[in-house]
């Protein structure tokens, strides 16, 4: 055995780790000397540091690993040479990007804005970021945007998705999946109680004395707008009204506008409509058609949303806790809270203003 060669130790591969310059790095002669080369490594923190490049790395990507001592010096020698960890690199031990996709129907929608502010506040809260997409009300742009979310993020949040149940079922089995507004099953979903918002509606409308109302739907692959007819069928005959659905149609003003004729005709005294938007825009166009708002037409929003009690007359709404709704589904999509048994805890509530009154036949 004493003749042959000695066999030949392999070093461990050297650490790569991604680097993002910062705007505050050193520049002078000694920290050109320090470095003595055009980027900062986590070498150079190592040395600096007094530590090994594994534990820098522990030290930057994962916060508490370590004691508080040697992650401090790490992290002023890291801010002393201008070195830090970019996101994909910090992802690469743990898998994990600390970022979530929080993808929204219509971005221009100010229904929208309570659940983007609540969502983020929660993501800041745990240390997340989020990526925020749209898919403009089309369910082909939004499978393409979830498609390419679901790649570099640890969750997504779907917001009055126009997926169908299918695609939402498939996404969720690549990625934790939380949809606002809509139920699928085997997903995690979020949708406020409809029914406290909408019962106080019909009281009020039915104390006023009207007997005939309409809703005027969402977008026909819309299941919140399904719920809500569903709900509103079955409660305005316990009142003595009759309701009648003019739609499926668009979820902004012009929807509300082109849905004018059909009110009409229907001659319907009251009108609940899918949202504010679409309510703003029915009543605007009834205003212009010489419709006195609510003498002849009583109009009830949903959403509440900022600038519904700007109109004239202010809009009577129902609006729901979309802020709250968005702050519990980061926490779910992040594991943090058990899925509750009951909406209870979210319900709506309806928001009397002036568009709503007595019917005045002509």
């Amino acid at each position: 055995m004493g003749g042959g060669r000695r066999p030949v130790r392999r070093r461990a591969p050297r650490e790569k780790t991604a680097i993002v310059p910062s705007e505050d790095a050193p520049t002078g002669p000694s920290a050109a000397r320090r470095r003595g080369r055009s980027a900062t490594t986590i070498y150079d923190v190592a040395r600096l540091a007094g530590v090994a490049p594994s534990t820098v790395s522990r030290g930057l990507s994962t916060p508490g690993r370590l004691n508080a001592a040697t992650e401090q010096r790490i992290r002023a020698a890291a801010k002393e040479l201008g070195y830090r960890l970019n996101p994909m690199a910090r992802a690469l031990p743990t898998g994990r990007t600390s970022t979530l996709g929080l993808l929204v129907a219509d971005i221009t929608n100010p229904a929208f804005f309570p659940a983007v502010r609540g969502a983020e506040r929660a993501a800041s809260l745990r240390g997340f970021t989020m990526i925020l997409a749209e898919s403009q009300e089309s369910g082909e742009r939004e499978a393409e945007a979830a498609d390419r979310i679901a790649a570099s993020t640890d969750g997504l949040v779907l917001v009055s998705t126009r997926l169908s149940d299918e695609e939402i079922i498939a996404l969720a089995g690549r990625i934790p999946v939380v949809v606002l507004n809509r139920v699928v099953p085997g997903v995690a979903g979020i949708v406020p109680d409809l029914a406290p918002g909408i019962d106080a509606a019909l009281d009020h409308l039915a104390a006023l004395g009207h007997r005939s109302l309409a809703f005027i739907a969402g977008p026909p692959d819309s299941w919140m707008s399904a719920a809500r007819w569903e709900l509103l069928l079955d409660r305005a005959p316990q009142r003595g009204m009759t309701v009648v659905e003019i739609g499926p149609g668009v979820s902004t003003l012009e929807g509300g506008r082109s849905a004018l004729a059909r009110v009409t005709a229907s001659g319907v005294g009251a009108v609940i409509a899918y949202n504010d938007l679409v309510a703003i825009g029915l009543m605007r166009a009834a205003q212009e058609s010489g419709v006195a708002i609510p003498e002849q037409l009583s109009i009830i929003g949903f959403d509440d949303i900022f600038g519904s009690d700007f109109t004239s007359p202010p809009l009577s709404t129902i609006s729901a806790p979309l802020g709250r709704m968005g702050e519990r589904a980061v926490r779910r999509v992040l594991g943090d809270e058990e899925p509750p048994e009951r909406a209870d805890d979210l319900p709506t509530e309806f928001v009397p203003r002036a568009s709503t009154g007595p019917r005045r036949d002509s």
